[in-house]
């Protein structure tokens, strides 16, 4: 399963929820989709922004 693969797999699975991603949740997709970023810079945003 490719990256790509394994995000389609989770969007599924939230929509199947009910519900819907935030639109700055998809753009972090996007850009971890293109290697535009980490799981590990997302981990460092997240964190930032809650402080």
């Amino acid at each position: 399963m490719t990256n790509a693969d394994a995000w389609d797999y989770v969007l599924g699975i939230i929509k199947v929820d009910g519900l819907e991603p935030t639109e700055d949740f998809k753009e972090y997709i996007e850009k971890e989709k293109r290697g535009e970023i980490t799981l590990e810079d997302a981990k460092s945003t997240s964190i930032r922004s809650i402080k």
